[in-house]
């Protein structure tokens, strides 16, 4: 490790988190703990059928009931004229309308109609139980087939065409992407089918609306961002005499669901500048299961070619998505596409991707939106060479860049550069002995088991700060007059532990103790707008930050105590805290002291310098960092059940400097655990006629301790050029473990010659590739 932390005395060590001790005792502060004098409580009225006409709404036995306080439809909130935008992720073409509620149509099972306001949820859902609405309805469009060729789920626009991307045709086709399929050794192809999954936050949505006398409204709110929700509210409802605080305490879990408040979330603020009353409403499971927004709806077509080496040629990718009917974004995830090729070398690329609306819930970005881009090249890589007849790791190993290759250009435009996927996959070999597991598989064979193995190699671009909301975040750090540090981010944490690691990074740069540092990030009111959590930036934009005002504020203290001390600035250090002079061993004061001058004795201070001893920086990280993994997963598949039983998992990963590596670990096992859950439990579902099938833990299943085993890591340190060398680690988990998952699966799966390309990969499908059904009678029957 190199560069500033060389010599760190908290960074990169395994110093217990500050959250944990009030969080494992009970003593958390989230949404449903808010409780304020006379507050109200809100319940929806939602739609039952997918798609249709509202002919009328009839709530006069609702009004009727003891204890309903109001009841709001859309025209009763017309009034605000909210309209509802994506953040991130929209499209320049045409798009609908989206309002907080239901207007004249439906377009999904759980559109928000109504709100009822009563003194308690529970009298507020048997209100919401009398409300009569009239639908006139109509056939939905479910599936991504059905929103290619039915009917335009929004009235207003042609078709369901939310975004459609492709890159640009060849200029001679006789040198082309088809010439050099016609003329390739090699050439694999398949479709990738990747379920619905919601994201299944522990802490479902809620907030705590309260309108203030003076004109100022207090949201809180379970968000990614306490900066972009208030933000966000103030577009939305544009009051110029209304000040919107958000405060965001703890996050029990977000993963992109909460990046934005959405429909009920600004539904629920209308209701409280309504009303003047504070107003909670908390979505229940059911309520997160089939209204809150879903994501991964998408399926991908694939061909490669490869020579006679298997040296990888071209590739042509044609990409669709469901993005529901009111998804948070509109875009065709064209990122997916920029990053196909990821950290291998790929000439020629040909892509399309189309993003559909439909009549379901709308999608919502999920920790890694691109993560298709991994899970369809990991596979096919596999799936290639098998055909071709090598091993799937030289197969790799022949096509991976190195770091002589880089800054790497990539057939799509975007440049990877500082990434090290062959050091840490020989780090996952090297760990899991490669010929005596080839050797156990054997053996197990023969005895009618199904062993696999599956690896995967990817790179993912983090932070991405190339312009909007996403370019820069902001720290203020300060000593107080006690000597104690209190640092305010525009970061945020979703129960990562940020309070933990920027106060290691402060501590360093500071030279303070580690335990008189204090880091804030939960109120939109104190410190600087940032995009909070998300994009896997929190460590390199937010640290970067914190770095710099702490480096600003560390030379203003040395300035001062050499002026009171009559010493050189530049022979000033600072260490736990206290103030030496080099080669003065005598001469020394403690930070606490320099504070009470900064602030009590101004008249001690050098000239001109100002009071107090706080600074302030916002730092824009460099346009996009690298990370990069490979992981390794060893499973059994059970021939009589189809159940898959997870033997190892082996993550090697470089994120850079690592600032805690049991929070690294921490964040890869969680990705890792829902990438488990995407590959062979998770999946929403609809029936024909638009009806959620999976509304409760009993029918989307989600991993389980005994389903997990115990992670095995492997760190591969380089830093970035980023401020700090952080290189962010948030969601590769969640990208590289589907195809880890996939392909281990699928190596159990080898003496029985199919494909595992149709996810989630339940034991009804496995039996049936045991049994030899054919693999289109199989996806049909499930």
């Amino acid at each position: 490790m190199t560069g500033t932390y060389a010599a760190a005395r908290f960074v990169g060590q395994r110093v217990p988190r500050k959250e944990d001790a009030r969080l494992l005792t009970g003593h958390g502060s989230y949404v449903d703990d808010i409780a304020l004098a006379g507050m109200l409580e809100l319940a929806f009225v939602r739609s039952p059928i997918a798609r249709g006409r509202i002919r009328s709404i009839d709530v006069e036995l609702a009004r009727a009931v003891p204890g309903v306080r109001a009841i709001y439809t859309a025209a009763d909130i017309a009034k605000f004229d909210a309209k509802l935008f994506a953040l991130y992720g929209g499209t320049d073409g045409p798009q609908p309308v989206i309002r907080p509620l239901a207007q004249t149509h439906v377009t999904y099972v759980g559109d928000p109609v109504a709100m009822i306001v009563a003194d308690s949820r529970a009298i507020a859902e048997d209100a919401a139980a009398v409300v009569f609405v009239d639908y006139d309805s109509e056939d939905a469009v479910v599936t991504i087939d059905d929103a290619a060729h039915g009917a335009a789920v929004h009235p207003e626009l042609q078709n369901n065409i939310a975004q459609q991307i492709a890159s640009p045709p060849d200029a001679d086709p006789a040198t082309g992407i088809d010439a050099i399929f016609a003329s390739a050794a090699h050439v694999v192809s398949g479709t990738i089918n990747h379920q619905r999954q919601a994201h299944v936050p522990m802490e479902t949505r809620g907030l705590v609306v309260q309108r203030h006398g003076s004109g100022e409204v207090t949201v809180h709110i379970s968000c990614q961002s306490p900066h972009m929700a208030a933000r966000y509210l103030a577009m939305v409802f544009n009051l110029p005499d209304t000040h919107f605080r958000v405060i965001s305490k703890d996050v029990g879990g977000a993963f992109g669901l909460k990046v934005q408040p959405w429909r009920e979330e600004v539904a629920v603020v209308a209701a409280g500048l309504l009303l003047g009353k504070p107003i909670k409403w908390i979505e229940d499971r059911i309520e997160n299961l089939t209204s809150a927004n879903q994501a991964r709806e998408q399926d991908v077509s694939i061909k490669m070619a490869f020579d006679a080496d298997g040296k990888w040629l071209a590739a042509d990718v044609d990409y669709r998505c469901n993005i529901g009917a009111c998804p948070h974004g509109t875009d065709a995830n064209g990122l997916a596409m920029m990053m196909f090729p990821g950290p291998y070398h790929l000439p020629r690329m040909r892509y399309k991707a189309v993003a559909y609306y439909s009549n379901t819930v709308g999608q919502a970005a999920y920790r890694g939106p691109w993560a298709m881009e991994s899970l369809a090249r990991e596979t096919m890589l596999d799936i290639a060479a098998r055909q071709i007849g090598i091993d799937a790791i030289a197969l790799r190993r022949r096509n991976l860049i190195t770091a002589a290759d880089q800054p790497h250009s990539l057939p799509t435009g975007m440049v990877i550069n500082g990434v090290t996927p062959r050091e840490t996959l020989d780090l996952v070999l090297a760990k899991l002995d490669l010929p005596a597991f080839r050797a156990e598989q054997a053996a197990a064979r023969l005895e009618g088991r199904y062993l696999g193995l599956g690896i995967a190699v990817y790179a993912e671009p983090t932070t991405m700060a190339f312009g909007g909301v996403l370019t820069s975040d902001s720290a203020q750090v300060r000593i107080e007059p006690t000597g104690k540090v209190t640092a305010v981010l525009s970061t945020h944490s979703q129960g990562h532990g940020t309070a933990t690691t920027h106060a290691q990074i402060i501590a360093d740069a500071l030279g303070v103790p580690f335990e008189d540092v204090t880091v804030l990030e939960d109120d939109s009111t104190r410190g600087g707008f940032g995009p909070g959590a998300g994009g896997s930036r929190q460590a390199v934009s937010g640290g970067g930050a914190a770095i710099r005002a702490s480096k600003l504020l560390s030379d203003k203290v040395k300035a001062i105590a050499a002026h009171l001390l009559n010493a050189n600035p530049a022979d000033v250090s600072i260490e736990r805290g206290e103030i030496h002079v080099a080669g003065v061993a005598e001469v020394s004061t403690t930070l606490a002291r320099i504070a009470e001058a900064a602030y009590y004795a101004t008249d001690r201070l050098p000239p001109d310098m100002e009071p107090g001893l706080e600074a302030q920086y916002r730092y824009k990280p460099p346009p996009i960092v690298f990370s990069n993994a490979a992981h390794a997963c060893v499973c059994e598949v059970d021939g009589e059940t189809g159940i898959v039983r997870i033997l190892r998992w082996i993550a090697s990963e470089d994120c850079g400097v690592m600032i805690n590596p049991a929070v690294v670990e921490g964040q890869i096992a969680g990705g890792v655990v829902q990438g488990i859950g995407g590959v062979l439990y998770e999946q929403i579902s609809y029936d024909a006629f638009g009806n959620p099938t999976a509304v409760t833990f009993k029918d989307y299943m989600i991993p389980t301790l005994h389903d997990v085993p115990e992670i095995e890591y492997c760190h591969h340190i380089s830093p970035s050029i980023s401020e700090g060398g952080f290189k962010g680690v948030g969601e590769g988990g969640a990208i590289i473990g589907p195809p880890t998952m996939v392909n281990a699966v699928a190596d159990a799966m080898a003496p029985f010659g199919g494909r595992c390309l149709d996810l989630p990969l339940t034991p009804p499908k496995l039996l049936a590739m045991i049994d030899g059904v054919p693999e289109e009678a199989n996806q049909a029957a499930t």
